[in-house]
């Protein structure tokens, strides 16, 4: 992994809150996550930033220039919003031929599969439009 150039803000706000309480078990996770991956999410950076500003010493060009990185960072909260498509509108049309045909000839399979196809709200196409409206003249 390429680490950028300059100084490493986040590495130094991990040393002097590490300095300030070496028991915390938050800042010694973030400082293994940090050293392994060499980045920290967005919410472990709010979280030592609500640390960091506890402690006593800890320069606030630091914490500014944290405060700042976090910014840069994008939000990736997911939605829960739903989208729903508007509901089809059966065809009484076809669902009148379909109960024609299916009143004289129970067991026609081409018709079962439109009736299946027109249950389910599906969309005919063309030819099975066609197609249904063929067999509707021949059979009834």
């Amino acid at each position: 992994m390429i680490k950028k150039k300059g100084p490493d803000i986040i590495d130094k706000v991990l040393e002097a809150c590490y300095g300030a309480n070496k028991d915390s078990l938050f800042v010694m996770s973030l400082m293994h996550q940090y050293e392994e991956r060499g980045w920290l999410t967005k919410k472990q950076m709010q979280g030592l930033h609500n640390m960091a500003s506890k402690v006593d010493g800890l320069s606030t060009g630091l914490l500014a220039t944290l405060e700042a990185t976090i910014l840069k960072l994008p939000n990736r909260d997911k939605s829960s919003i739903e989208i729903k498509a508007p509901e089809k509108i059966k065809d009484e049309k076809i669902g009148n031929q379909i109960q024609a045909i299916l009143a004289k000839y129970p067991q026609h399979k081409t018709v079962l599969s439109f009736q299946f196809k027109y249950e389910k709200n599906e969309t005919f196409t063309n030819a099975e439009t066609v197609a249904l409206e063929k067999f509707f003249k021949l059979l009834v």
